[in-house]
This record gives C-alpha cells, sequence and structure tokens, in this order.
C-alpha cells in the first residue's frame, strides 16, 4: 500500500516548466462573451484587448487567485489606471485602461473576484480591457480555461470564471518543494494529464472530490481540487486545513 501510494505521489509532480498553468480564466463574470483581439504591432504583443457592446464600466474580475501587487494610475498615458496581480510561479496578470479599481495592493483575491471596471483611460482610443499574463516578467500568450488565446486575429470568447462555484471559490498555495503539480481531467492519478501548476502557485478551489490517495508535503490525503478545467491532488496543496474546506464536487 505504502509503495502504491509513493509512486502515485511521484507521478503528479515534474521538473518539466513547459505548459504550466496557474488555471487561468477569462476576466469577465460567467457566461459573458467578449470579442478577444490579438495584433503584431501591439504593444506588449502578446497581449489581447477585450471588447463587447457598451463595455464602458461593465465588471473586470480576477482571471486566477493571487495577491494585488500594483494598483496604478499613469494619468492620460499607457494603462492609465491598470493592476498587476500575482499568482505565484512567477505569474502575474496585468488588467489595463480601467475606469474603476476597487482592489487595493496587498488584497488576496479569489478567482472570480471584481477588481474594477472597463474604462478607457490612458493611451486608448476607446473603451476596452488590455489584458496580459506574464511568467518572471515576461508576456506570454494567454491561456483561458485551458486553452491558448488565438495569434493573430480575433475571436469570441465565453467566460468559463466561477461558473456554478458558488462565491469565488477557496484560495490555496500550491506547495511542491519546487517540482511542478499535474493537473488531472479527474481526481485520479491515472487520468487523462490536462496541464500543470507552478510550485508557490495561488490557486482557486472551487470544489473538492474523494479520488486516488496521495503522498505530498502535506501526508496523505484522498482528497483532490479542482481548480479550472481540472483536479490537483490536495497533499500539496496549503489551505490551512488538513480536511475539506470547499463544497464537494459533482
Amino acid at each position: 500500500m505504502d509503495d502504491e501510494t509513493e509512486e502515485s505521489a511521484g507521478e503528479e509532480t515534474e521538473d518539466d516548466a513547459e505548459g504550466v498553468s496557474v488555471g487561468f480564466q477569462l476576466p469577465f463574470p460567467c457566461g459573458q462573451t467578449w470579442q478577444g483581439q490579438t495584433r503584431t504591432n501591439h504593444s506588449p504583443q502578446l497581449s489581447v484587448d477585450f471588447n463587447r457592446p457598451d463595455d464602458l464600466g461593465d465588471t473586470v474580475v480576477a482571471s486566477a487567485g493571487g495577491t494585488v501587487t500594483r494598483v496604478d494610475n499613469e494619468g492620460n498615458e499607457s494603462y492609465g489606471k491598470w493592476i498587476e496581480i500575482d499568482h505565484g510561479g512567477g505569474y502575474r496578470t496585468r488588467y489595463a485602461h480601467l475606469s474603476t479599481q476597487t482592489v487595493s495592493v496587498g488584497q488576496v483575491v479569489a478567482r472570480g473576484k471584481k477588481i474594477g471596471t472597463v474604462g478607457s483611460t490612458g493611451g486608448s482610443s476607446g473603451p476596452h480591457l488590455h489584458y496580459e499574463q506574464r511568467r518572471n516578467g515576461v508576456n506570454q500568450k494567454p491561456v483561458f480555461n485551458g486553452s491558448t488565446a488565438l495569434f493573430f486575429g480575433e475571436k469570441s470568447y465565453t467566460s468559463h470564471n466561477s461558473c456554478g462555484g458558488g462565491g469565488g471559490g477557496v484560495v490555496g498555495t500550491v506547495e511542491t518543494s519546487g517540482a511542478n503539480l499535474k493537473v488531472r481531467k479527474s481526481p485520479s492519478t491515472s487520468a487523462e494529464q490536462v496541464g500543470t501548476v507552478a510550485d508557490g502557485a495561488v490557486v482557486t478551489i472551487t470544489c473538492q472530490k474523494v479520488g486516488t490517495s496521495v503522498t505530498g508535503t502535506f501526508g496523505t490525503s484522498k482528497l483532490w481540487d479542482k481548480i479550472g478545467n481540472g483536479y490537483i491532488a490536495d497533499a500539496y496543496v496549503s489551505t490551512g486545513s488538513d480536511g475539506q474546506v470547499a463544497p464537494t464536487c459533482p
């Protein structure tokens, strides 16, 4: 039994940094549809501009859980009013040209938490949200609900942010001593891998489910945490409790 458990636990971490995901979702409330535009002359190039009709003042939410690190105002230049969130593992997101900012530096936010509203501040020619995903200070092609954004062109996106979560979810921190933690399609070490999360990443747990027993940083547990479109072993997630902290997944 012990050998089985250790083998299962070992499968859940890996050193390869490729394809690491924090479970990012669209930065808008569940069910909303937005047009995302990418272009070669965008600055930074791997940013996405989001629009929909009459979007001035529409709600902008955190695309993943984390800690607010910047709430700035560049006036009539650059980003104008903007926010940055640190998601751990070197990942940060930026939200620019905002009309209002409703969070403060140091505030811990869950995925789906309102952080501001769409505006046209700074060097903007009209209302829209300028959005970036960064890793270690370098812009990345944004990933939403497990899929990479279209580059280059325009695409319609529907938000799956905190859908059916009954709130923003529970915030946890991945602790693996450096390795990446695998995200599985279902709560089992034999289930298909759909991504990874980095050591130190702040994740939002929408629900939890009993599955394969895994031995990790915080002991042995059969609990698995639903983040975004998959599950991670709770044995590697710090939630402030050894027991279940989120609703049971259907």
